[in-house]
C-alpha cells in the first residue's frame, strides 16, 4: 500500500494543530514599518465591535437581542435536562416562609420573649400572630419532604431520573421538596430566576440541576415542559401564579391536563373559594373538578396514581 501511496504521489495530511510557515496574519504588524502599530493595535482590541458577540455582554444585555435571550434561557435548561435523562416532572410549589417547625417555633419563642419586653408593641402582637400561624402550616415541610422521598423511590429508585421533582428552587416548601429527593440520593431540579435583591438556592437541590433564569416567561415553560403533576403547598402570590396558569392551561386545553393537588384544604378553601366563582359563574361547574386536595404525601402520592389510571397511563414511562 505505502508503494502505491507513493507512486500516486499523495501528500501527507495536514496538521490541524500547526503549520510549518506561519500565516501571515498570525504575528502584527512590526513596529519597525510603523512605530505607532502597538498603540493602533490597541485601541482596536480594547474596541468594544472587536469582542465576540457571545462573549459581548453588553451587546447580549441590549433591547434588540432579547430575542436571542429567550433563545438561551430556553435552551441551557432543555439540553441539560435531555443530557441528565429527565423526561418528567413533578412540580411542587409552596410559600418559602413555611420553615421546618424547629425554625418555625425558635421565632415563635424570640417573639414571646421580645413581646414580654414590651407588651404594648402593637408591631410586635402581630408579629408573633404570624409567626404562630406560620408554625402550625410548618407541618406542611415536613409534608413535602416525604413526597419528595416517595418519588424519588418510584419506579427504579432514586438513580432512575426518569421522574422527579421540580420547584423554584428557593427556601420553604420548595426546600423542602428538594430536600427529600436529596435525603435518598436522588435527583432534583430547582428552577431559580434572577432578581433585583440577590437570593440564594436552597442547598438541595441537584447543583448539576440547578438553573438560573432571566425570564420568567420561559422558567415557566420549562415548569410545564416535562410536568406530570402539580403539587401546590400553602402559599402567596409566587404559588398562586403558577397554580391559576396552570388551571387556565388546563381549563382551555392548551396543554393535556394533568393532575393537581392542592395540599391543606382549610388554607386553600379560605384563599381560594371556587365554589364561590362556580355559583357566580365565571367559570364551570367541571372546572371544579380539576384538582382536589390532600393533607398528607400518601395522600398525594396516591391520588396522582390513581388519577394516572383513570388516564390510563403511569406516572413513570417513557411517553
Amino acid at each position: 500500500m505505502r508503494d502505491k501511496k507513493d507512486k500516486l504521489n499523495i501528500p501527507e495530511p495536514a496538521r490541524a494543530d500547526e503549520r510549518k510557515e506561519p500565516l501571515p496574519w498570525n504575528t502584527p504588524k512590526s513596529s519597525v514599518e510603523d512605530p505607532e502599530c502597538p498603540s493602533k493595535l490597541q485601541a482596536i482590541f480594547e474596541s468594544p465591535s472587536y469582542v465576540p458577540a457571545i462573549e459581548d455582554i453588553d451587546f447580549l444585555n441590549g433591547d434588540d437581542a432579547r430575542g436571542v435571550r429567550l433563545q438561551l434561557d430556553y435552551l441551557k435548561p432543555d439540553r441539560v435536562l435531555k443530557e441528565h435523562g429527565i423526561k418528567h416532572t413533578i412540580v411542587v410549589f409552596g410559600s418559602t416562609r413555611i420553615v421546618e417547625p424547629l425554625a418555625a417555633k425558635s421565632k415563635v419563642d424570640k417573639l414571646h420573649d421580645a413581646l414580654a419586653e414590651k407588651p404594648e408593641s402593637k408591631t410586635l402582637q402581630q408579629r408573633l400572630r404570624i409567626a404562630e400561624r406560620i408554625l402550625d402550616k410548618s407541618q406542611y415541610y415536613h409534608v413535602a419532604r416525604d413526597f419528595s422521598r416517595m418519588v424519588a423511590d418510584a419506579g427504579g429508585g432514586p438513580g432512575d431520573s426518569r421522574l422527579v421533582v421540580m420547584t423554584g428552587g428557593g427556601p420553604g416548601i420548595m426546600e423542602a421538596a428538594n430536600r427529600g429527593a436529596h435525603d435518598v440520593q436522588g435527583q432534583t431540579v430547582g428552577l431559580n430566576i434572577t432578581l433585583p435583591h440577590e437570593q440564594y438556592p436552597n442547598p438541595y437541590v441537584t447543583p448539576e440541576l440547578c438553573f438560573q433564569f432571566h425570564y420568567f416567561s420561559l422558567r415557566k415553560m420549562h415548569f410545564m415542559l416535562r410536568a406530570r403533576a402539580l403539587v401546590a403547598f400553602p402559599g402567596g402570590y409566587g404559588t398562586f401564579d403558577e397554580l391559576f396558569e396552570t388551571l387556565t392551561l388546563i381549563q382551555t386545553r392548551k396543554i393535556k391536563p394533568i393532575p393537581v393537588v392542592l395540599v391543606g384544604e382549610s388554607y386553600w378553601r379560605k384563599a381560594f373559594d371556587v365554589d364561590f366563582l362556580v355559583e357566580e359563574g365565571v367559570i364551570d361547574i367541571e372546572d371544579r373538578e380539576l384538582f382536589w386536595y390532600a393533607e398528607t404525601a400518601e395522600e398525594i402520592w396516591n391520588g396522582l396514581q390513581s388519577w394516572c389510571r383513570c388516564e390510563g397511563n403511569n406516572l413513570i414511562d417513557d411517553e
